[in-house]
């Protein structure tokens, strides 16, 4: 007796579920604009009145950097729009560098922008750009309702994949406002590995760059490169230059070893002296590795790394300089670690959550941030 096959060729799961099908774009006639002029807030991306693109580092830097580190710096993760509009439609259209291509990331964060709706202290998910990965344009309707009254809205960009073009479609007759000031002056810089770009967070608002700037009501600089988080001195050098920083987080053990730190740590910290007397430096050691705990020697070097950075810390705090910080990161996934990664180490988006959890009450403290006062 011949079988038939239940599956049909080519078949795919939206035949069933439609909802696993890519989101179209709006039937509605809209007015296309760009994120690069008021009154859209346009952040996360330092250079841009300078060079004009959705770049993390300048295009020309003072000093040659590492070829990966000045590849990476052309994924636009930490990068947002904000604005308020009484639109009952918003659209994105967007032209990718590349392809989604990761093996253990989604391509709604690799490549995909997510909008979030409300104020800083009301702030919630309201769509994502579900969007046919084989391609590198695509347009999304994020938003539709047919109350026109005056919103706030914020795109967060793709982590982990660069932006030639982006649109924002809103209706013809819409007002456009600026988005609310933000409750923290200046720019909070992350410098850190594949776990600060936001590796491997289903979509950009869940890197914890991108929860920590909701629920401090900041913007955030995303330096986070994959691979490429080395302490090199000419990329401290580069991201020194930034104007406007409020903060320097310090995060990319995971990168180096413990005499790279040793060489790094120190000397990175000596830069950003020279640079900004004052400013908070806050040294985090690495998230643990959930295969660390069962070989002692790999623990055993996990525990120096952290021990030799919070040497670092104190001696300079020692040293006459109280504003050099330290936090254990050991703790920021939890005694499950391993449940909030995707691999044991890239974090997933509990394990994003936890950090940012973990981050907010420290940072706050260091910035003299009231603990309710900016509302997650």
């Amino acid at each position: 007796m011949e079988m038939n096959h239940p599956n049909k060729p080519n078949q795919t799961l939206s035949e069933f579920d439609s909802r696993m099908a890519p989101t179209k774009g709006s039937d509605a006639v809209l007015l296309w604009r760009t994120p690069d002029q008021p009154p859209f807030r346009l952040a996360g991306f330092a250079w841009f009145e300078q060079d004009r693109i959705f770049r993390r580092l300048p295009l020309t830097p003072t000093e040659p950097l590492p070829k990966s580190v000045d590849w990476l710096a052309n994924h636009t993760a930490g990068g947002q729009v904000a604005f308020q509009s009484d639109s009952r439609h918003v659209a994105v259209r967007v032209k990718l560098k590349g392809l989604a291509d990761m093996v253990h990331m989604p391509a709604t964060g690799q490549c995909g922008f997510d909008l979030y709706l409300g104020l800083p202290s009301e702030m919630r998910l309201h769509g994502v750009t579900k969007y046919d990965h084989r391609l590198t344009e695509y347009e999304v309707l994020l938003f539709q309702n047919p109350d026109a009254a005056m919103r706030t809205f914020t795109l967060n960009f793709p982590l982990y994949q660069g932006v030639e073009a982006l649109q924002i479609g809103l209706d013809p007759e819409a007002h456009i406002h600026p988005a609310p000031p933000y409750a923290i002056a200046g720019r909070i810089v992350f410098y850190g590995t594949s776990i600060t770009q936001g590796g491997c967070a289903t979509r950009p608002g869940l890197a914890y760059t991108n929860i920590l700037s909701r629920a401090l009501n900041a913007e955030v600089v995303n330096l986070g490169f994959s691979g490429s988080g080395r302490g090199e001195p000419e990329v401290c050098r580069t991201f020194a230059q930034i104007k406007n920083p409020r903060m320097f987080v310090l995060d990319y053990e995971a990168n180096t070893d413990f005499d790279g730190l040793q060489k790094t740590v120190p000397e990175n910290l000596r830069i950003l002296r020279e640079h900004h007397s004052d400013v908070p430096i806050l040294v985090v050691s690495g998230v643990p590795n959930s295969g660390d705990a069962t070989f002692p020697l790999r623990q055993k070097a996990y525990d120096q790394r952290r021990d030799l950075q919070k040497r670092v810390v104190e001696a300079g705090r020692m040293n006459g300089d109280p504003h050099l910080y330290f936090l254990d990161g050991s703790t920021l996934l939890g005694e499950d670690s391993g449940e909030g990664t995707v691999d044991g180490l890239h974090p997933n988006d509990l394990g994003f959550m936890r950090m940012a959890t973990g981050l907010e009450p420290v940072v706050r403290k260091i910035l003299g941030c009231n603990a309710g006062a900016e509302g997650k």
